[in-house]
């Protein structure tokens, strides 16, 4: 009896270990919920980009003019994030966000009429500057949840898990929102595209602020001392297991909050995605262009969702497996081998299925260059600063997107679509020293 007993444990034990830990962060109460509402609210980030460009195309047939405008709207966008950040760590994600989301809404409907009555391209761009300065980024917002909901874990398997997961789902957004975006362009109306994403985000916002049960706390505050209390904040940063709002909340304020982007790593990390980023607008306006001169704009969509399609791949391994080294050393190595398959990119340009099969296999190293940035931020950044740190991040996206989008726009009208397909092997090779520079100070600063 004893034996079989001991059999029992031992295969139930087994069982246990052999559970995916997407299975495990997904047993956590109110996860499945916001995780959903979070997925919707983020359609702008893969529709507004292309839909603005190519609704301006399509208004004024000029490419620069159709990346300058997406480029100005990621811009504003990039300026504002870090605030929006420093908002909700401060006084917390629904307070800030029932009245961000208002905003943002009212902008994107706002410039998407603009687009519909063609009003003077002047007044266009000052739309795109207002659209762009409403917005926030979700993808923070729901992985400081996560980093909340699975608080007093040994480790970050399943933390590692749950962003690959985000990241799984930013690559999911990014395959269906091309598509729709070129559908609504080519099928239904050239702003039709600008509007449904509007109505993404007032729909998944929505939801997202009114599950008040995931929210985290506001933690603005130091570890106090044992006499007061004790500390509700444990090793790495992370709040202790059964801490309550009211508790922490209740404790006045020991010091300043310090920006995110002062703590070591972080500047260079948010260049390093700046660098990272530029490659997939330059991407998306090349190939755009390039579909537009075979005359096969319908499907541009579909062209630009084979890339996300590979990233969702690997980001669903990324976060099924632990790799050894540091959090540096794989930023390098990926963003390598990213630089390598991008090659193919210009090799393969005005070849439709060969391309498509590069942007697959590229694609799998993307989302866990994504995740392994969060985690990094996460690593570095202590827990009243992470929604800041995340949304640096954020910031050194869209700058990126922007600048991409810029340079292309510019590059396709003066040397043409092949010039154009070059630049996401330039911007990503321009990332890997940089990569390599920050990993050698952080080897510098443990050593130290």
């Amino acid at each position: 009896m004893t034996n079989t007993q001991s059999d029992m444990s031992r295969d139930r034990g087994v069982r246990a270990r052999r559970v995916s830990p997407y299975a495990l962060i997904f047993r956590v109460s109110g996860a499945k919920a916001f995780c959903a509402a979070a997925a919707v609210a983020r359609m702008p980030i893969s529709m507004m980009g292309l839909g603005i460009v190519l609704a301006l195309n399509h208004l004024y047939d000029n490419w620069t003019v159709a990346g300058t405008m997406n480029a100005v709207y990621v811009l504003s966008a990039a300026v504002v994030t870090p605030f929006y950040a420093r908002m909700f760590d401060r006084f917390g994600q629904l307070k800030v966000g029932r009245i961000a989301l208002a905003l943002q809404v009212v902008a994107m409907l706002s410039f998407a009429m603009g687009a519909l009555f063609r009003i003077p391209l002047a007044v266009l761009f000052v739309l795109a500057v207002l659209t762009g300065i409403t917005q926030f980024a979700f993808g923070a917002l729901v992985r400081t949840r996560w980093a909340w909901a699975l608080r007093g874990q040994k480790d970050d398997t399943l933390l590692n898990a749950a962003y690959a997961f985000e990241s799984a789902i930013d690559e999911t957004v990014f395959v269906l929102g091309p598509i729709l975006a070129a559908f609504l362009a080519t099928s239904v109306h050239p702003v039709s595209q600008l509007v449904f994403p509007a109505l993404c985000a007032l729909v998944g916002g929505s939801v997202f602020f009114s599950l008040k049960s995931t929210q985290p706390p506001v933690i603005t505050l130091t570890p106090v001392e044992a006499s007061a209390g004790g500390s509700v904040i444990g090793e790495g940063g992370n709040v202790r297991e059964g801490e309550s709002s009211r508790k922490i909340n209740a404790m006045s304020a020991r010091r300043h909050v310090k920006s995110a982007l002062v703590y070591p790593g972080v500047a260079l990390l948010v260049v390093v995605f700046v660098a990272f980023n530029t490659s997939f607008s330059a991407f998306d306006v090349s190939v755009t262009a390039m579909t537009k001169a075979m005359g096969m704009e319908k499907v541009v969509g579909l062209q630009l969702a084979m890339f996300a399609v590979g990233s969702l791949v690997g980001a669903l391994v990324f976060g099924s497996i632990k790799l050894k080294g540091s959090h540096w050393s794989h930023m390098v190595v990926l963003l390598a081998i990213l630089s390598a398959w991008y090659v193919g990119f210009r090799l393969c340009t005005g070849n439709l299925i060969a391309l498509g099969v590069v942007e697959v296999l590229a694609g799998l190293f993307v989302a866990p260059t994504f995740a392994t940035g969060n985690l990094l931020i996460k690593e570095i950044v202590p827990a009243e600063s992470l929604t800041e740190g995340l949304s640096w991040l954020a910031t050194g996206n869209s700058l990126g997107v922007s600048l991409g989008s810029s340079i292309a726009g510019v590059v396709l009208d003066s040397l043409g679509i092949p010039a154009g397909m070059t630049l996401p092997f330039i911007a990503t090779a321009c990332a890997v020293p940089l990569a390599a520079l920050a990993w050698a100070l952080a080897r510098r600063r443990r050593s130290a």
